[in-house]
């Protein structure tokens, strides 16, 4: 079994507590960080533990234990599967400054035979945790990134040894470069020279076309493209948060999405005056249908672009944070059911109240699915001015020449 050496998780380590959390200006000296780590994963924890004490921050290290899900959403009754620790949790979000969240899986389908609305139904009574730290995010007083350790059952999954599979890892996260951070910061200045351009533009909304898509998104006002701020890692998309109202036509995705222990294949989704009207996976459809009625999971909330010639994944890796971050000939472009980013919004977001967001078209959701395409597609941008203009083709940005 191959194991990662030290000096790499080191490197991975002091990139994920370094670079990626604090919006790319690492941890400050007090700083609690949450590290909510699979057990799969546990010299990545030692390591993160490490990390997190070398630059003076104290870490909550939490091993998760994995093939645990199962055998839960089988026993637990109503009750249990919605039990909500408030006091805790509130206690827990008070405290921590940031978060990092490992995935790893061993087991891409254990929840495939549990009901889709046992688990729909235990993470939405999550969500109000999830809301205190959003509202801590909003108010620049917390930070979070999520990692992948790779696992046996991904690599098998996608036709890669283990030890390839994770040389994407190393790869796509510069570990294989002396000094990752330097090369971290080159890749975010690249993103700040992208998203100066697309933010530059008035750009009323977006025409997505290609032999699987027809697909009209309305970005609304004060909206911003956002990518490059560490709250994945690797990431090498840009996205923004439309207002999920002037959503219209359709998408077909050609990548598989693996989600809540469950795998979804070539997924149809059909939009009408913002909602989804039709929706169809040829695998998966049951849990698609169920997801799809958690409130509000049926709009938009995220659409991205990756540009080919930045991304550093050179293969599918049946995990959504990579996926949706590779390059290949096209690139790639997805789209998020569910919650909407709020720094997507150009302005001071810590001045808006929930009914600001709502006029603004920002959706809430306790769900947030990224389904991703790698097809070929060109998408124009119509400005306020009704001029059109190419902002993507053939998997890049082409008025980026760097």
């Amino acid at each position: 079994m191959y194991t990662p050496p030290h000096y790499i998780l080191d490197r991975y380590a002091s990139i994920l507590v370094n670079i990626a959390l604090n919006s790319g200006s690492g941890i400050k000296t007090g700083d609690v960080v949450r590290l909510l780590v699979p057990d799969a994963a546990k010299p990545l924890a030692l390591a993160l533990q490490n990390a997190v004490l070398r630059s003076g921050g104290h870490p909550l290290t939490r091993l998760l234990p994995t093939g645990f899900d199962k055998d839960f959403y089988t026993l637990a009754n109503q009750e249990q599967l919605t039990f909500f620790p408030r006091n805790f949790l509130r206690a827990e979000a008070d405290l921590i400054d940031h978060q990092i969240y490992i995935v790893a899986d061993v087991d891409p389908r254990e929840l495939s035979h549990v009901s889709p609305m046992k688990i729909i139904e235990a993470r939405d009574a999550k969500k109000e945790f999830r809301d205190w730290l959003t509202e801590k995010e909003v108010q620049e007083k917390f930070t979070w990134t999520i990692a992948l350790w790779g696992t046996q059952a991904k690599a098998a999954e996608v036709g890669l040894t283990y030890r390839q599979y994770w040389n994407q890892i190393i790869q796509a996260c510069f570990l294989d470069k002396p000094d990752p951070k330097l090369e971290w910061q080159k890749t975010l200045t690249m993103q700040m020279e992208i998203k100066t351009v697309l933010n530059a533009m008035d750009i009323g909304s977006l025409c997505i076309k290609g032999k699987d898509v027809d697909l009209t998104i309305r970005l609304g006002p004060e909206r911003l493209w956002n990518g490059g701020s560490g709250r994945n890692i690797p990431s090498f998309e840009f996205f923004t948060s439309p207002d999920w109202r002037g959503t219209q036509g359709w998408i077909h995705f050609n990548q598989p999405l693996y989600r809540y222990g469950n795998v979804l294949k070539d997924i149809d989704l059909e939009f009408h005056h913002g909602i989804v009207v039709k929706a169809k996976a040829k695998s998966g459809d049951a849990f698609l249908q169920q997801m799809l009625k958690s409130p509000n999971a049926n709009k938009l909330g995220e659409f991205s672009l990756t540009d080919k010639r930045m991304s550093r994944i050179t293969h599918v890796m049946a995990e959504t944070l990579y996926d949706e971050n590779i390059g290949g000939p096209y690139g790639n472009t997805h789209v998020a059911l569910g919650k909407s980013y709020k720094d997507c919004y150009r302005g001071d977001a810590k001045l808006l109240k929930k009914k600001d967001w709502e006029d603004l078209g920002f959706n809430e959701s306790a769900e947030h699915t990224d389904i991703i395409s790698t097809t070929d597609r060109t998408v124009t941008a119509k400005l306020s001015n009704n001029a059109e203009v190419v902002i993507y083709k053939d998997g890049m940005f082409p008025f980026y020449k760097g």
